[in-house]
Parts: C-alpha cells; structure tokens; sequence
C-alpha cells in the first residue's frame, strides 16, 4: 500500500472514467487524450495498491473495491468545489441603484446575500428614477424598470450580456388582513382605492382586463410610487394595486392579502442592469446567482 499524499487528478479522473465507464469519453470531458486518462488511472491504482476498473473490449467496470470509494470520493470532491467556490466569491463591494419600488422585492435577496457571504457588501442607493447611466452615474450596478423590452439572452451572466431580466410586472389587487375581517363579506367598493401613481392607469387595466365592472373607484387616494401605496394599503388605508412580485413578502408575512386571484401583465419589466467592466468579477457573479435565485 503506497502512502503520502493522495493524487488527486487521478481521483478526478477517476471519477470522471467511473460515470461513463468508458476512457474515450472521460478523455473528452476531461480534454485529454484516453492515454492521459489511462495513465491517471494506472497511477491512482499504484497509490492505492489495488485495481478500480475491470478493462473489457467493450469499456469497463468498476471492481468491487473501485465501487466502495467511489462514492466517498465523489462526496469529497463536491465539498471541495464547493468551499473553494464559496471562497471565491465571499468578498467584494457592490455599488447598485434600485427603483423604489423594487427594494420591496430586493431587500429579501439582500439579507440571503449577507446570510450567505458575510463579507461581500451591497452599497444601496434607491431612487425614484427608472434607468441608470453609468458614464454620469459610479454603480457597478442597477434594478431598473421599463415598458419597452430589453433584448437580451436569458442567463448571459458574463461581459457579453449587460441586463438580465428579473420579472415582468404583474398586477393584481391586496388589502391588509383587518379589512377583511372587519366584516364577513368583503365589498371592495365600499373601501378607498390606493393609486400608485397620479392617475388610474394600473387599476383601470386591471379591471378592463379582467371584466371586473361591477366595481366602482369612488373613493380614491393617489400616491407618487407604488410602494407608498403598498405601505398605505399595510396600514388598513384601503385597497391597492400593485406588482405581484414586490408584493411575496408582505403576503407571506400576513401582512396584505389577494383578495381576488385574478392577475394582469402590464407589459413592464424590470431588470438587473451592469457596468460592463464589472461583469466579470466574482462579487458580481454571486449577486447575479442570488438575485436570479440560482444560488
């Protein structure tokens, strides 16, 4: 039995030859030649003193004690990946501007990020402005909102691609808890509608949309931004409609309810846009997993 440090290219590769079973295909994914491959294999077998593969004419098979340490080693690579992966992106500034509205939506994906990587720090800045221009403006990155869509393609997280979807704005209407159980048949006419912004726009097209007539907007109370308007409807102000999206939190917190399920797109998105020589950095690519919830 050899001892010392075990070589670990030739545990890889050996894990990489146990899922295909078959040299030609684990010198593929591993971009070497099937003799590395064989070499690798012939050097792990010498380090352990014993033989992991059965060699056949037609591939091979794992000998009995090949298929023992296998899963221990397959165990030990990920965790290996994935702390060296965790270490990588653990550190870092990020400086983003984000809609108003959109902290709502944000801030839960902020405390995951700080709950994950403890030492990569976002510097907010939260504006009632739409867009971002970062010849004028010092962010690496921002949350920005927009009726006109935004060609792009899904998962481009590098230099290549500058925006990324986040969601399309969807509409629908909340109330906070009390008012509905302040009586046993909740009336929306009888309450007041929030407005998210100076006109009706949002409660026009959601009504329109979902042939909902029998309501009446009598009384009603405007507001320069959706989220003051959701913050109003918390406080039992009245009813308000807003984005589905900004709205999970407070929702899942008890907070407001749906009072009727219908939804209605709006056709506005919002979306992450970046600095583009910030793209590529490992802060921004663990901002992008967790905003996108891939991570």
């Amino acid at each position: 039995m050899a001892h010392g440090t075990p070589p670990f290219n030739a545990l890889y590769a050996f894990i990489i030859t146990a899922k295909h079973l078959n040299l030609t295909y684990a010198a593929n994914e591993l971009f070497v030649t099937q003799g590395a491959v064989s070499r690798q294999i012939a050097s792990l077998e010498s380090f352990l003193g014993f033989k992991v593969f059965f060699r056949h004419a037609r591939g091979l098979t794992l000998t009995a004690k090949g298929a023992e340490i296998l899963p221990d080693i397959n165990v030990a690579f990920q965790q290996l990946l994935e702390t060296t992966k965790h270490a990588m992106k653990a550190t870092g500034e990020i400086k983003l501007k984000a809609t108003t509205c959109s902290t709502r939506w944000l801030i839960p994906h902020l405390v995951k990020l700080q709950n994950d990587y403890p030492d990569l720090h976002v510097a907010l800045s939260v504006s009632t402005d739409h867009d971002v221009d970062f010849s004028k403006e010092d962010f690496d990155a921002a949350i920005i909102y927009t009726e006109d869509p935004i060609n792009f393609t899904e998962n481009a997280l590098l230099a290549n691609e500058l925006t990324i979807k986040l969601f399309d704005e969807v509409l629908c209407p909340v109330v906070a808890p009390s008012l509905i159980e302040s009586t046993k048949i909740f009336d929306i006419n009888r309450h007041t509608f929030l407005h998210p912004t100076e006109d009706k726009k949002d409660w026009q097209l959601w009504i329109n949309k979902t042939k909902q007539n029998e309501i009446i907007m009598k009384n009603n109370q405007h507001f320069e931004t959706m989220g003051l308007a959701i913050s109003a409807a918390i406080q039992g102000l009245g009813v308000t409609i807003a984005d589905l999206n900004l709205l999970t939190e407070d929702i899942r917190m008890n907070r407001l309810r749906q009072i009727i399920s219908s939804t209605v797109p709006t056709g506005a998105s919002y979306y992450l846009k970046l600095k583009s020589s910030h793209t590529a950095t490992s802060a921004i690519e663990t901002f992008i997993e967790v905003l996108t919830g891939n991570q």
